[in-house]
Parts: C-alpha cells; sequence; structure tokens
C-alpha cells in the first residue's frame, strides 16, 4: 500500500500549484488534555482563550482516538491508519521503522504545495521524523542544546529545588540500571508551582518560538502547515504559580467514578507506572490493589487544572498574534487532544485503558474565512461558522478532513473519513460507530497476562471485547472476556452490564460492527 502511495506521490508535484491557493493550516495537538473545558460544559476550569476558540468554530462533543497513549494514538493521526495497520500499540513502538515507506500528513500536503514546519510534540517525543517536514523539530533555546535532544519536552524544571530531586534521583537510577526513555530524566517532583512565567516553561518558549515561525513564514509564496505540540498538561504538573492560583484546592470536586468498574476485568486497568515514576507517587499501588487519597488526589488534580490554564494562555497568546498578523481568520485551525486522562477516575490515574475517560478526546476546528471561500464554493456547500456537533468523530478522520478543507485528493487508503459535512450540517445523522484498542503487556497487566482489547462505541453504549494477542504474529485470538457500558444510565461507566440478559439485542449489534469494523 505504502509502495502505491510513494508511486502516486513522484506525480503529484505537478498537480502542486492549482488555481485556487490553498489555505494556511495551524496544526495544534495538546498532550494529554480532558475534554473538560469551559466550552465542553466543566464551569470549574479556566479555559478562557480555548473557550474563545471554540466560538470561532465547531466543536466535535464526540470525539474518540484509536488508542489511548501518544505514540500509536499520534501514529494513527498522522499517518491516517488504525493501530492494527500502522502495528504502533506502543510508546517505544517507532512508526518510521515498522513502516519505513509510510506517508504521513505533513508529507502528504507538502507535494501539494505547502510548506510545513514541526514545532514541539507532534508524534512522540523522540520521534519527530524530519522526513515529514521542511522544517522538523524545531525547539526553543535551550531545548534544542546537545545535552538537552534526548530529553522529553516535559521534564524540565524551573524551581532550583526541583531540579535537585531530578538530579538526584536520576543519579541513582542510573547508577542500578542502564535508563534510556527519557534519557532518564522523567523522575523529578510529581508537581511544581513554578516561579518563572510563561516562557521560562517550554510550552511558553515554543509559543514565542511558533509566533517568529509564523511571521517568517507567512509570506511565503506557498501556504504553510504548522503544527505545534504543546507538552501540558502531561505530567509532571509543572506551571507557573499564577496558574496555580487560579483554583482553590479545597474546592476542586472528587472524582465522579472513584473506583474501577464492578465486574471489569483486572487487566483492563493499566498500573499507572507513569505517575509512580515522578518522586512523591513512586510507592503508590496499582490501582487494582489500592487508591490514593484525597489530600493527594486535590494535590494531583490542581496541578493538572493549573497546567491545563497554563496551556490555555499559550494558545490565546498565539492566536491573538496570528490576528495581529492578519491571518487568523484564513488559516485553517484545528485543536486537538491525543487521548484523555484519569484523574481519580476508575481509581487510577493516567491513560492505557479503553475505557470512555481514556479514549474521549477534545476537538476544535475553526474552518471559516475569506480565504477558504474558494474552497468552500468549489465544495458546493457553506461551512458553519460556529457550534457544536454531537456526530462520533475519531482522530483517524483528521487526515481525510483537512484534505478535504484544504482542497486536495483523499485518497482511498486512508482508514477515516472526512467529517466536513459536519462542518456544513452539525445535527446530521453520522457515524454508528467508532474505535478503539488496547494492547495489555504482561509486565503491566495486574495478573501477568497478554491481551488486546477491542473497543466499539455508539451514541448509546460502550463495548469491549477482550482477547488473547499471539505477540509474535502480532495477530489476536480467541476472545475470553467482554465489557458493556450502557451511557444512557451510566455515564462514568461504573458496572459492566454484559452477563445481563435485557443486553441480549444490544451486544449482538455491538458484536456485528466489531466484526465488520471500521470498514462498514
Amino acid at each position: 500500500m505504502f509502495n502505491r502511495v510513494l508511486l502516486m506521490l513522484v506525480l503529484l508535484p505537478i498537480l502542486a500549484c492549482s488555481k485556487q491557493p490553498h489555505p494556511n493550516i495551524l496544526f495544534i495537538s495538546i498532550d494529554d488534555l480532558r475534554p473538560e473545558l469551559g466550552c465542553y460544559g466543566n464551569d470549574f476550569v479556566k479555559t478562557p482563550y480555548l473557550d474563545q476558540f471554540a466560538s470561532d468554530g465547531v466543536l466535535f462533543n464526540s470525539a474518540y482516538c484509536q488508542s489511548a497513549v501518544c505514540a500509536p494514538s499520534r501514529a494513527s493521526l498522522m499517518l491516517g491508519l488504525r493501530p492494527d495497520s500502522t502495528h504502533v500499540w506502543h510508546l517505544g513502538d517507532e512508526f518510521r521503522k515498522i513502516n519505513p515507506d509510510a506517508v504521513t500528513m505533513p508529507q502528504y500536503f507538502h507535494e501539494y504545495g505547502y510548506y510545513t514546519v514541526n514545532i514541539g510534540k507532534i508524534f512522540h517525543n523522540y520521534m519527530p521524523d524530519s522526513v515529514s517536514w521542511d522544517e522538523p523539530d524545531l525547539r526553543p533555546f535551550p531545548y534544542g542544546e546537545q545535552e538537552h535532544l534526548l530529553r522529553d519536552g516535559e521534564t524540565f524544571y524551573v524551581n532550583e529545588e526541583s531540579q535537585e530531586i531530578q538530579r538526584t534521583r536520576r543519579d541513582s537510577m542510573m547508577a542500578i540500571r542502564k535508563i534510556t526513555y527519557a534519557d532518564g530524566w522523567n523522575c523529578g517532583p510529581v508537581i511544581e508551582i513554578g516561579v518563572g512565567e510563561d516562557k521560562d516553561y517550554i510550552d511558553g518558549a515554543q509559543t514565542d518560538l511558533a509566533i517568529e515561525t509564523l511571521r517568517r513564514i507567512k509570506d511565503l509564496d506557498k501556504p504553510f502547515f504548522l503544527a505545534l505540540g504543546y507538552y501540558r498538561p502531561h505530567l509532571p504538573f509543572a506551571a507557573p504559580k499564577k496558574y496555580w492560583d487560579l483554583y482553590d484546592r479545597d474546592s476542586i470536586r472528587m472524582p465522579d467514578n472513584p473506583s474501577r468498574p464492578v465486574g471489569s476485568p483486572s487487566f483492563s486497568m493499566n498500573s499507572m507506572y507513569e505517575l509512580r515514576a515522578y518522586a512523591g507517587t513512586s510507592k503508590k499501588h496499582h490501582p487494582v490493589d489500592g487508591t490514593i487519597g484525597e489530600d493527594t488526589t486535590r494535590l494531583l488534580k490542581h496541578g493538572y487544572l493549573a497546567s491545563v490554564s497554563y496551556v490555555d494562555a499559550c494558545v490565546g497568546k498565539l492566536i491573538d498574534a496570528m490576528k495581529e498578523m492578519g491571518i487568523y481568520e484564513n488559516t485553517i485551525v484545528i485543536v486537538w487532544g491525543d487521548h484523555g486522562w484519569k484523574l481519580g477516575d476508575l481509581g487510577s490515574w493516567g491513560k492505557m485503558t479503553n475505557y470512555e475517560i481514556d479514549t474521549r478526546v477534545p476537538l476544535l476546528v475553526k474552518a471559516q474565512g475569506s480565504g477558504l471561500k474558494a474552497q468552500v464554493k468549489a465544495q458546493g456547500s457553506r461551512l458553519k461558522t460556529q457550534g457544536t456537533t454531537d456526530g462520533l468523530v475519531e482522530l483517524v478522520d483528521i487526515f481525510p478532513s483537512l484534505c478535504e478543507l484544504a482542497g486536495i485528493p483523499v485518497e482511498d487508503y486512508l482508514q477515516g473519513i472526512s467529517f466536513v459535512p459536519l462542518l456544513e450540517n452539525p445535527d446530521q445523522e453520522w457515524k454508528e460507530a467508532v474505535f478503539s484498542q488496547w494492547h495489555r503487556r504482561p509486565k503491566v497487566a495486574h495478573d501477568g497476562g497478554r491481551y488486546m482489547g477491542y473497543s466499539v462505541r455508539t451514541r448509546d453504549f460502550h463495548y469491549i471485547q477482550w482477547h488473547t494477542w499471539d505477540n509474535k504474529l502480532k495477530v489476536a485470538g480467541d476472545s475470553i472476556t467482554a465489557e458493556l457500558y450502557d451511557h444512557r444510565i451510566d455515564p462514568y461507566e461504573t458496572e459492566n452490564r454484559v452477563g445481563d440478559s435485557k443486553y441480549g439485542e444490544e451486544l449482538l449489534t455491538l458484536g456485528r460492527h466489531l466484526r465488520n469494523n471500521w470498514k462498514n
């Protein structure tokens, strides 16, 4: 398949100069962002800039990732293919090594005349993929210095005390065993109330670099595709103090669903190893064996909220700069999260499950503007300038959607479908189902087994079917158990109802969806 696409790309440059100019694209990812912003109905979180941006476009209320962890989710989105096609199932799976001929979204847009630039986390942290960009992996000073290149962007602290804790713990761990992930730096304090300003953390510095870059490329003789990947609110929860001060910790609400779903298999739950890597939480248990207390829960949620508000301010600064440059109205702007994140929900922390709290993501799209009128007219339709849609969509749909919005061909090998019709009519009938999956490995499964869980979400139900997994052949074996959640009466997925006989008809329909999968 990829060879066919590469052959096609060789023939494309002659078509790159169309009669109508293609619109610019600003492509913003925000790591670990839950769809709990002011614009999503959360009146506690402070996100005025994203809320304002949402009013400029269309908010997708029912958007889902294909796998609830960074590398698989992002590879799926950027290639327009699902995890079982990319064979990227885990953090360490490098899509370019697994699929050397893969054609990514920016590669494809480049062949149609776009100038492509990457700042921050778009693919997984240490997989910037120079093949994809005209300007790959731009980093603000000092994050591009040689000694920092192997570190993940979220591992940098501002306070000297935090830095000392981080260095001491890393030295201790490196003396025991060789560490490769993040060069061993993901071991500092789990929170930091920063003494610095926005620009002293990497996301603020990236925002300034993005603004400088936009000023430099906005007048090129070709449209730009600028991808900016924010690191917060990924762990550690570190942000300038003024964002912590936005929240009263005692008023922070505890999780609505604080326990593992009744009747769920123990291996369905993540082990929280991501959280337990940090100082202050390293002695916490697997969620099947214990929970985190209320004081720690409030502290961690406070840090997450502060981090969200910090990134919100960064996005606001960027959009204000675009308006000042006169390019905001004529640029497609898309903001997406790569997966959800548990904040004590289901008795756990982090992502890495098939549950709603991990697979549902925020997705905001602004596609209108005077510079897009030609594309809209050519489509024979009129894009809505604002609104909300409950139509089921997936991150794998973004690739074909941006192609259609940009007025370039949508290839039939892509495994999502364009959601542009939902921009035209947000209330229309749309997909019946969306799909996610999770590979649970022995070293993190509570029972030491290896499983693949396939998830299907319809408007009313969420069904997860668990299989054994042959890790040599990379294929699923027998179905061994299942989970069913009725979102009409149980939106927080507190009880597995797969054994309830009154759901027999629904189980048949959901099973058929899984067998037919996305192809239907």
